[in-house]
């Protein structure tokens, strides 16, 4: 088991309880997202956590594959889409950098608060893409602290070396949009909230020509 599945696993609980930091900013990228979505759709939503996100979305789509490193986040998730009596969604755990991604073949990819939390997001995001059909979309939403906490990047490795924070990549905003542009998506949506906000952005593959 790596560090950062062991860091997400010791504090599944927590996280699981913990309330929503911006409630109207979340129900805003939600009701984003639902227009993306349709009842044939299939999805993938890789560090689904506690699967919160996707068991709000499972009535709207066919299927969602939905991908986390933490066993104890996915057992949670399984829970609450049991309680919930979704059935069309599949837990997995697995490291993002190792996942079997079928080429062209879901209509959506969730990345949501996870694109910081990797440690080469070009690779991610270009490997997403290729993961995607034509006219699909990415849908992400990232801490992008190099906007306002840049300090972070002298903190976040001795927090990591203690075990009280996990990996984290501190970049800009313009800096993860172009990572979306040199994958090949079109920017559809690209919001912040505010300061210290997640920037919010949908990318999409274009046509097949």
């Amino acid at each position: 088991m790596s560090r950062t599945d062991r860091f997400w696993d010791r504090i599944a609980k927590r996280y699981a309880a913990r309330p929503v930091a911006d409630e109207a900013s979340y129900q805003k990228k939600l009701e984003i997202t639902r227009a993306y979505l349709g009842e044939t759709s299939d999805v993938l939503e890789v560090g689904c956590g506690t699967g919160s996100t996707a068991i709000l979305h499972a009535p709207r789509v066919r299927h969602i594959r939905a991908v986390d490193c933490s066993a104890n986040m996915l057992d949670i998730a399984r829970e609450k889409a049991l309680e919930a009596g979704v059935t069309n969604i599949d837990f997995e755990k697995a490291d993002i950098d190792e996942l079997d991604l079928p080429p062209a073949h879901y209509n959506v990819v969730l990345a949501l608060s996870i694109l910081h939390l990797v440690d080469d997001r070009d690779a991610v995001i270009a490997r997403l893409f290729d993961a995607l059909k034509p006219g699909g979309v990415l849908v992400s939403s990232t801490g992008c602290v190099g906007d306002d906490m840049a300090w972070i990047r002298f903190i976040a490795p001795l927090g990591r070396s203690v075990g009280l924070l996990p990996l984290i990549r501190v970049f800009t905003r313009a800096q993860l949009r172009a990572s979306f542009e040199r994958a090949g998506f079109a920017i559809e949506h690209d919001w912040k909230p505010g300061k210290g906000k997640a920037v919010f952005i949908v990318g999409r593959k274009p046509e097949a020509s």
